[in-house]
């Protein structure tokens, strides 16, 4: 494939869908589960991502190819847990795209959500099979749009009825709760893996992936944590936990009704960033388990004169296309986070290998063990659900007979 993407393209991807994830979807449920705690529920998520950032890039710049852990866990560990990275990703990564989908849907049109998710999942599709950098200019336009929006949003609850001490911790707090916030929070961090995934197409990729997740995941965390603390401040946790919304409801809250549709509008356009971003990473994955037969061969075909993986493109917009018909924003979310914390934990243990140091084992340590308690401190139907559908991957795999030859 192509080496088209700059360090300014690899950010953006990775902040158009960090962002677009994260603030319009995820802080409602996770205020629900935290209660007060949802702030601590968001540092502990970002320490993880952090250490998973940390790890994904040292193995990135090591292995720059379409795939992110499904290569790293094949070449670190062994092929059967680079299959299970690359299934785990895929089927949650796959409810991420629904879940995305679905939030276009909802702001757009509520009466016919799944109508407009499966349009918006069409058209995206489209764009992604058209070429690698005609995706990056549109993200680069969503995400400088969503940014000022935010900013707006931010400013205009200051001059609210924003009250400091809805931030406190308060008796509903529990350990359980946060670190069940921590893992649904951790839903919305997960876009860095998009620049991993796509190491194929960096240039220089030694040098800009570790940059490029260092710089998107910083700007990432500076933006949840402003727009956490205001949106608290104005709803409270019961509040948030409650709203369909959360920033519209903030802004209306706030004594700026006329702005709710302004905000309506952005938080599409933010899904619609964060939807084109998954469904490039969900196709370079696949495209990665294609060229080494655990999925159909035919998935591994690149574009002639785009440099796009257009069968897997294709393949991955109908499979989510189907979804988005079919499940429920929020379950979505708890599904995607499951899959997606094994993946990482995947990523850590990977990393774990690359030196002997006990120093420089610690972060690789922190993300693994962080990664596998809160995917399993998730709401309990999408732990049954996830680790379900994860099982069978991994007996598809030792039932092939593929791991008997190595491969």
């Amino acid at each position: 494939m192509r080496r088209r993407l700059g360090l300014f393209d690899t950010v953006t991807l990775g902040l158009g869908s960090m962002i677009g994830a994260g603030i319009f979807v995820a802080m409602a449920p996770a205020a629900a589960a935290a209660g007060t705690g949802m702030l601590i529920g968001l540092a502990v998520a970002a320490v993880v991502a952090v250490c998973n950032a940390m790890s994904s890039a040292r193995l990135a710049a090591l292995y720059p190819q379409s795939g992110g852990t499904y290569v790293y866990g094949r070449e670190r560990l062994n092929p059967f847990w680079g299959h299970t990275a690359g299934w785990s990703f895929i089927v949650g990564k796959t409810a991420s795209c629904a879940a995305m989908a679905l939030t276009v849907g909802s702001y757009v049109w509520p009466a016919y959500a799944n109508a407009v998710a499966v349009a918006s999942v069409v058209a995206l599709t489209a764009v992604g099979y058209a070429g690698i950098q005609r995706s990056a200019t549109l993200t680069r336009i969503i995400v400088a749009l969503v940014l000022a929006l935010l900013a707006t949003v931010v400013v205009v609850l200051g001059f609210g009825s924003a009250d400091t001490s809805r931030l406190a911790l308060g008796d509903d707090v529990s350990a359980y709760g946060v670190l069940q916030a921590a893992g649904l929070l951790f839903f919305a961090f997960a876009g860095y893996a998009r620049i991993a995934t796509l190491g194929e197409e960096v240039r220089d990729p030694a040098r800009t992936i570790p940059r490029a997740v260092g710089l998107a995941l910083t700007i990432a965390l500076v933006v949840y944590a402003v727009v956490a603390v205001a949106v608290l401040a104005q709803l409270g946790s019961a509040g948030l936990g409650s709203a369909a919304a959360p920033l519209s409801e903030a802004v209306r809250a706030a004594g700026f009704p006329e702005l709710s549709p302004v905000v309506s509008v952005g938080a599409a356009v933010a899904a619609m960033g964060a939807l084109l971003a998954l469904l490039l990473g969900v196709s370079r994955t696949t495209l990665a388990m294609a060229r080494d037969h655990y999925l159909p061969h035919a998935l591994a075909a690149v574009h002639p004169r785009h440099g796009t993986p257009h069968h897997a493109e294709l393949a991955v917009g109908a499979v989510v296309a189907v979804v988005a018909a079919l499940v429920d924003v929020r379950a979505a979310i708890g599904f995607s986070s499951f899959g997606v914390l094994l993946y990482y934990a995947i990523a850590n243990a990977s990393a774990w290998t690359l030196t002997a140091s006990l120093g420089a084992r610690v972060v690789p340590v922190i993300g693994l063990i962080g990664c596998l308690t809160m995917a399993f401190t998730l709401p309990l139907t999408s732990v049954l659900a996830g680790a379900a559908v994860v099982l069978i991957g991994m007996m598809a795999y030792l039932t092939s007979g593929r791991h008997r030859h190595g491969v």
